[in-house]
Parts: C-alpha cells; structure tokens; sequence
C-alpha cells in the first residue's frame, strides 16, 4: 500500500519521528504505515543525513550563514505569518531549534510589536499556581473528545474527533467527522489502533458514545474496548479540569486552526487537520514540555491491534450466558433477566456474591449487574463510578 495522498512528507517526518524512538520495532511500524521495510530504512537513512524535509527534490538549502538583524526580522516575522497563534516565546525556540540566529523572546515579542504582528499591550496572562497530572510513559492514558461541532458553508456540520497521549501530548488522531456516533468513532479508533497500537485506558467525559446519559455507562464502545484490553475511565460529570490536556488541546486547535479561516466541506477541514496536527506532533514548542514537541516522548505502543476482535474467554464450569441479539435478556434459574443494552450479543458468566441468593453478572471480570433471588428482583445493572480527579 502506498503513501497517502494527503500531506506525503508530513506522513514520513512522523514515520522517522517514532522510527527513531527506544524500542521501537522498525518493522512493524513499517507495516502500520503501509510501507515495505526498504521504503523506511530510506526515509531513515535520509533524515539521518541531515534532511529534514524528506521531500522528493530539496527545496531549501541545509543550513544558512550567520544572518545580520534584518535577516533575523524576517525570519521572526516568517515563522509568525507561518503560524499566527504562536507568541515569542515559541518562536524563539522554534528558531533555536532549526539552528537559526536567535533573539531573546524579549526582542521577538519587541519585532511582533513593531511590525505590528501585535499590539504592545497584548501580554499572556501568568499562568495559575497548581500540580500538572501526567502519565510516566506513553500509550499508558489517551484522551478522547469532541470539540463540539462547527457550522460550514456547505450547510453541514463538521464534529472534530480528537485523541491526545496523556504523557507526551502526542496528537493520535484528529478527524473531522459528520457526526459523533459509535460507528465512526469505532472506525477512527481502529485506524488509529492499526498505526499507533493499543493504548492502556481512555479518559472520557460521559457523554455519548462513550458514555451513557442514564448513567448507566456500558455502551457498545465501551464493550468493544474492553473485548481490545483496553480499560475505559469518566471524568466526573460537570468538572471538565480533570480532562485539561484535551482542553489545552482544542483551545490551540480553536486559536491555530478554526479561528483563522472559514471552511466549506469536511473534506477542506480534514485536510487543513491533517496539515496542523503535523505541526503540533512535529514542530510546535510545547511549554508543559519544556518546549520539546511531543514526537520526543512518545513511541507507539507495542500492544498491536489484532486482526480480530477476541472473544471474551470464562473458566470451565462457571454459568455462561449468551444474551440475545435482539433484547437484552438472560435466562437464569427459570427467569428472563434484564442485562444493559450494549451486552447484546456477548456472552455473560453469572457468580455467585457474598449472600446467599445473590448473584453477579460479569462481563470478564467486570461485573456489569446483579440478580437478587430472595425477594424476585430483577437485574440491577452495575456501572463503574465516576473518577473522583484526574488520572494520576
């Protein structure tokens, strides 16, 4: 399978980006890009040479002379054209990084300001006094969200999908989708499984289709993530600062992206997508970073996506139901016992609990209901509670 046609060099920046991690198996990131071993052992070879561009033909020399003052100006000016959000200080490490001249981000902000890129009084605000929550490595936490919907001139909708790593903040997937419902969702999520393998757990708000208005919380997603190994944790409803990584993320996605320009179809919005987040992944300073760039600390997981989704395996002997794939129903001691809606389908061990005509309904070792015999109950179903903070 070739390249895709959208953003080719970005595409092999990444590549080389996560090639060149520690442990990274080579071969079969190859296969998660589509491309044969001897195609990446190229783009490696190239980007180790000293080609950062890993264009077909160079356009741009390698490196440039000492530059006098005017020539500093103009490059100050063309990384802000480049990037209008961008303040000095991302400038001036964005500079410093490509091994340019580089002013202090006092006299960046000062060539802003005279060129009027900005007006003197605009000054960032100090940022609060508070502890940052972060995973020790990759894949171990993402986070996944909607950035609420946007009007285009077509008259449609667009529903960006967002998913960023808790640890290096690295942008998995950003997707501008027609709606925010589980079948698109699922088919981003294994696209991006395919690539960048299978991360630990996901933290979600409630809301769907990750979540379940009722309360309830087991969806078909959620299943279908469980069945992958991957364990789903919400957000306590009404506190979205426990989910600040993915709100950092799209007040930047808002700022560096849809407050610039107008659009007409999705397909115009994938595409100024696709272009951005290589800039976020690859080049843009990020200060919880120390102004690195999240393609510096993350690699992709070494869990793969399989082929096919294994079923839920239970223990020889132990009461096994398969509930219906039209109603939610199991059958039990001679009783129809109600089960949530997204276990159509799936099978269920029942367990007997602590007392004595109680039992647990299980889905793995998630206990997802229960069934209390001594007064003819029906089933109760079981949700997990809300995180009481943000992941730590």
């Amino acid at each position: 399978m070739p390249w895709n046609e959208v953003s080719v060099m970005d595409q092999r920046r990444e590549f080389v980006r996560l090639a060149l991690q520690d442990g990274t198996n080579r071969r079969e990131l190859c296969r998660r890009f589509g491309i044969s071993p001897d195609v990446g052992y190229k783009w490696l070879r190239r980007w180790r040479a000293g080609d950062r561009e890993l264009a077909d033909q160079c356009r741009r020399p390698k490196s440039m002379p000492k530059r006098s003052e005017p020539v500093v100006e103009a490059q100050v000016l063309a990384v802000r054209d480049k990037h209008p959000a961008w303040g000095a200080r991302k400038i001036a490490h964005c500079l410093k990084r490509s091994g340019q001249t580089v002013p202090a981000p006092s006299t960046v902000h000062q060539i802003l300001c005279r060129n009027e890129r900005i007006v003197p009084s605009e000054k960032a605000p100090p940022s609060p006094p508070g502890h940052r929550f972060e995973k020790d490595a990759p894949n171990q936490l993402w986070q996944m969200d909607f950035k609420g919907h946007m009007p285009l001139a077509n008259g449609a909708r667009c529903h960006p999908l967002t998913m960023v790593d808790d640890h290096s903040r690295y942008a998995l997937c950003l997707k501008a989708c027609a709606n925010e419902q589980r079948p698109d969702v699922q088919k981003h999520l294994t696209e991006t499984f395919r690539r960048y393998g299978l991360p630990e757990a996901f933290y979600l708000d409630n809301g769907s289709p990750w979540g379940d208005t009722s309360g309830a919380r087991w969806t078909a997603l959620r299943v279908w993530l469980l069945k992958l190994g991957v364990r789903v944790v919400h957000a306590r409803p009404r506190h979205p600062q426990g989910r600040g990584k993915n709100e950092r993320f799209h007040r930047s996605l808002k700022a560096e992206v849809f407050a610039l320009r107008t659009f007409r179809s999705l397909a115009e919005v994938q595409r100024a997508l696709d272009h951005w987040r290589t800039i976020y992944n690859l080049e843009r300073p990020h200060e919880s970073l120390g102004m690195g760039i999240p393609a510096d600390r993350y690699r992709p997981s070494s869990r793969a996506m399989p082929d096919h989704v294994p079923r839920v395996q239970y223990d020889e002997g132990e009461v096994v139901r398969t509930v219906s794939s039209t109603r939610s129903y199991i059958a039990f001691k001679g009783q129809m016992w109600k089960v949530p809606q997204a276990f159509c389908g799936e099978q269920l061990a029942v367990r007997p609990l602590d007392r004595d005509g109680h039992y647990g309904v299980f889905f793995a070792s998630w206990q997802v209901a229960s069934i209390d015999l001594t007064n003819g109950q029906s089933v109760s179903d079981v949700s997990e509670q809300a995180s009481a903070m943000s992941p730590v």
